[in-house]
């Protein structure tokens, strides 16, 4: 568990919710959610352009805080960002239970959510007590 390690896998991590947020943008119509889009969902089309931008953000302050990941503010950040991704992943949890399973890579993305969060807030707590 070494800081350069992980560098490296927040830079490679700090991509999804950068390219998915951008990609979120377009609304119902983007390639992902493109084959369920229609009229009338006017209030998904709002709610996901703007969670996108939240997501897209999210990234954004990832790929900032890579250089000092392991400085007191880049920490707290850090620690806030994963736990905000690992809410995230309750909320998909709570999804699942109660609309049904999305599609297989969105089961993997709620397992990252929820065991990676505290996974890389351990690692990064390691990190930055050296």
């Amino acid at each position: 568990m070494n800081k350069k390690a992980l560098q490296v896998v927040t830079l490679i991590l700090a991509l999804v919710p950068t390219l998915t947020g951008i990609v979120g943008l377009m609304g119902l119509d983007d390639p992902i959610y493109g084959q369920h889009s229609g009229n009338g969902n006017e209030i998904l089309d709002s709610n996901l352009r703007f969670f996108s931008g939240l997501w897209l953000g999210i990234g954004i302050t990832l790929f900032f805080i890579i250089k000092r990941i392991d400085a007191p503010l880049q920490s707290q950040v850090f620690r806030m960002v994963w736990g905000c991704i690992f809410l995230g992943g309750v909320g998909r949890l709570l999804s699942m239970f109660f609309a049904g399973p999305p599609p297989l890579p969105f089961v993997g993305f709620t397992l990252l959510e929820i065991l990676g969060a505290p996974f890389f807030i351990y690692w990064q707590k390691k990190i930055a007590a050296k």
